[in-house]
């Protein structure tokens, strides 16, 4: 377990947590392992077989603080937070964009075209740093993507919309063996697989992925939005459409840009993952330690807005931008403007 950000996160099967006076105490086999002072947590975070008292629970419920439960290998399960906040005036209008024709096309567009912008700029950062045939395939694919958003930007109707989506992501995921420099078997991808993920680089892509889910709708829920509502991704029971389809601009840029570096510095070995029965791969311990870690760093580092015209770190991005599409949706903005990297 650590802190990273405000963040307690705990990942040692087994491990409880409890209410200390103004602390959390994290007990594991008996001992306790940690107090962490409540002050200074926003969030608590636990992955696997981790028991929370109902007393901390109560606590975190009336201070406002979330805690989040991720399976052992990093799937989102459940989010613990307390009565719902946020203007209603602003739910009422993100609810009425879902029933106004022709707004959630207008809103997906602008997310699938934002995804396919940043992931056309993987693979063209890709290129550059490959050799021969990989830097080839890379560019094809990347110019294959940039005739795809020719064609979303005419596209009408979610179905067409969500179509190019998956066309994009077909041709994105058809390369992104090539941005993986080979060592040996240990990482290789063939195609996306999850539920469970079937090699190594899946895995991490899905913990990674988890991880984004969370970041985006904890920002949703920060500006007064429901996760729940989206406009690409379709309204089903416990599903957080909304942090669904913010992710989707951040998706490359964050988590596949993150597992690729990982693998390529050799951060991460074979030891730091485990088959399961049935070939499901999911990361140890320890190396959810290592990804946590290079995660955290990942949102340090500072980009560019261009709306804002300002430098600001990566992971204050997502808060932005649901920001922005909060304005949108009241009627300050005309349109919605995704991230794109520069």
């Amino acid at each position: 377990m650590f802190e990273l950000l405000n963040t307690l996160y705990v990942l040692t099967p087994g491990a409880s947590l409890h209410l200390d006076h103004d602390a959390v105490r994290v007990v594991i086999e008996g001992e306790t392992n940690l107090r962490a002072p409540l002050v200074r947590l926003d969030s608590i975070v636990t992955f696997g077989s981790v028991a929370v008292s109902p007393l901390l629970i109560h606590r975190c419920a009336e201070d406002g603080r979330t805690i989040s439960f991720m399976s052992g290998n990093g799937r989102f399960k459940a989010r613990l937070e307390g009565p719902v906040r946020g203007n209603v005036l602003l739910r009422r209008a993100q609810h009425q964009a879902l029933d106004t024709p022709g707004w959630p096309s207008r809103i997906a567009r602008q997310v699938v075209a934002a995804k396919v912008q940043n992931s056309r700029l993987v693979l063209l950062r890709g290129a550059r740093d490959r050799r021969g045939t990989p830097s080839e395939l890379l560019r094809r694919a990347a110019d294959d993507l940039a005739s795809a958003l020719k064609d979303l930007h005419k596209a009408e109707g979610l179905d067409f919309i969500r179509g190019a989506e998956g066309d994009a992501a077909r041709v994105y995921f058809s390369v992104f063996d090539e941005l993986i420099r080979k060592d040996g078997e240990t990482f290789t991808f063939e195609r996306r697989s999850r539920r469970p993920p079937r090699d190594r680089t899946n895995a991490l892509l899905s913990f990674l992925y988890a991880l984004l889910r969370e970041e985006c709708a904890s920002a949703l829920e920060g500006v007064g939005l429901d996760p729940q509502v989206g406009y690409l991704h379709a309204l089903r029971p416990g599903r957080p459409a909304l942090a669904l389809d913010l992710m989707e601009e951040f998706r490359s840029l964050v988590a596949d840009r993150l597992a690729v570096t990982l693998i390529n510095r050799r951060q991460l070995g074979a030891d730091d993952f485990e088959v399961l029965e049935g070939g499901a791969v999911h990361l140890t311990d320890a190396g959810r330690r290592i990804v946590l870690a290079a995660y955290q760093d990942r949102k340090k580092r500072t980009v560019t807005h261009r709306l804002m015209r300002q430098k600001l770190a990566l992971g204050l991005v997502p808060h932005v931008q649901a920001r922005l599409l909060a304005r949108h949706l009241r009627g300050d903005l005309a349109h919605y403007p995704s991230y794109v990297a520069r």
